[in-house]
């Protein structure tokens, strides 16, 4: 086994065990928190598949801005597990019937799936996705589109600060 199919295998796990706390975890701040973790791991994937660029959006995007707005909403809802109504037992049933459905279904599909003999799996050669070969597109061949969305963004952001003020 190669170093790069050993990380490979070390994120997945680590994704797959920071999902399912964020499933488990009772507490919703615990579970955005795991849910950081798993962005991390993905971004962990993009960079083994020689994405940098995917990687660093998503954890720019990703886990930074989108789970920060998350965790205030759930510290503005102020959410208490006393006020929180008990399920049915039915609807536990019907929960648990359709997640074994799904479990089901995905465990089909792995075992449909060809294997991929011969074939390297990870990329470890060429320019797609890389930073340099998009920024090097982005400002000779679609500068302007680039420079028109730069002015919209400007202006929405003075557009927000003049709401904002009032």
């Amino acid at each position: 086994m190669s170093t790069l199919e050993i990380i490979f295998y070390a994120l997945s796990a680590f994704a797959i065990v920071s999902a399912i706390m964020v499933l488990v975890s009772k507490n919703p701040i615990h579970s955005v928190l795991w849910l950081i973790l798993v962005f991390f791991a993905i971004s962990g994937h993009y960079v083994l598949l020689n994405a940098q660029f995917l990687a660093i959006v998503n954890i720019i995007v990703y886990a930074g801005a989108i789970m920060v707005l998350f965790l205030f909403v759930i510290m503005l809802m102020n959410v208490k597990v006393d006020n929180e109504p008990q399920k049915k037992m039915i609807i536990k049933f019907i929960g648990a019937l359709s997640g074994g459905s799904l479990l089901l279904l995905l465990v089909a599909l792995v075992k449909q799936t060809t294997q991929l003999e011969g074939k390297q799996v990870l990329m470890k050669e060429g320019t797609i996705g890389l930073i340099h070969p998009l920024g090097q597109a982005l400002f000779t061949d679609y500068v302007l589109p680039f420079e028109i969305s730069s002015v919209l963004f400007l202006s929405a952001m003075v557009g927000a600060v003049i709401i904002g003020k009032k």
